[in-house]
């Protein structure tokens, strides 16, 4: 588990310069995992202009690493049609890949918590393990699912990590096994297999997004906030998007938080 800090930087938008963590300057491989998801762009995926600043970032901390930029998608529209609607081939060096979870050898990630909500593991893909830093680009966003309000930021990002042919349920887009018994709770266990692998989180904070239901692209744009918050810990990142648009924090942060802590002073032996 990285030993990331709970330090948090904000700034506007315009302003936004990525600090990478610690870890990106001597990688030989980097994976970043934007909000991709669906074939609209922002407040519902991340920004370009968001996502050129953390490459660019990585790119002058660490000229020579590889940049593997992956996503699995929730929609019917592939991700390289995605990305050449949002424009994020135009952001790639030559050193930067773009690559389809979905599409990638996957591996079983056991649950660190020590009471896992429902997985015991998760299968994602077996890349995470094998490069040196991670980072979670989301978005912020607010839906409803099932009455109850729902936040999306840097965390539930990993979702599109998760092989859909393994998670789907009704729908062959989506992962809906991850949804039972509720969004949250399953959240605990995503950070508890592989959540707590990654050394940074950014969540673009545009927008104050706010879904009436469970699909986050059927919305009007929302109230612009113009911040990005970023840092080396994604439940503290998290937890800081939410004050910045003054949503009420969701529980299995706070939880996840403790859990956190207790791990880190606890390790395993």
């Amino acid at each position: 588990m990285p030993a990331a800090t709970e330090t948090v930087q904000q700034a506007a938008v315009a302003d936004f310069r990525y600090t990478p963590p610690p870890a990106a300057a001597t990688a030989r491989r980097i994976l970043v995992k934007p909000n991709l998801g669906y074939p609209v762009g922002p407040p519902v995926t991340v920004g370009m202009p968001v996502l050129k600043a953390v490459l660019t970032g990585l790119r002058q901390v660490n000229p020579s690493a590889e940049i593997l930029i992956v996503e699995g998608v929730c929609s019917p529209v592939p991700l390289s049609e995605i990305a050449d609607r949002l424009g994020v081939r135009s952001l790639l060096d030559e050193g930067m890949q773009l690559l389809d979870a979905d599409q990638l050898p996957q591996a079983e990630y056991p649950n660190r918590l020590p009471s896992p909500t429902r997985f015991a593991s998760l299968w994602a893909p077996r890349l995470l393990a094998e490069v040196d830093c991670r980072i979670t680009v989301g978005t912020l966003k607010q839906t409803s699912l099932q009455s109850s309000p729902l936040i999306s930021a840097s965390l539930k990002n990993l979702y599109g990590l998760l092989p859909r042919d393994r998670y789907k349920a009704r729908s062959s887009h989506s992962r809906g096994q991850l949804h039972r018994p509720s969004v949250p709770l399953v959240l605990r266990d995503v950070w508890g297999c592989i959540g707590h692998l990654f050394d940074g989180a950014v969540v673009d904070g545009s927008w104050r997004y706010i879904s009436p239901d469970w699909k986050p692209d059927r919305a009007k744009a929302g109230q612009w906030l113009g911040q990005v918050i970023w840092g080396e810990d994604p439940i503290a990142v998290d937890r800081q998007a939410c004050r910045v648009a003054q949503f009420e924090e969701p529980e299995y942060l706070q939880t996840l938080a403790q859990w956190r802590q207790n791990l880190l002073t606890c390790p395993p032996s």
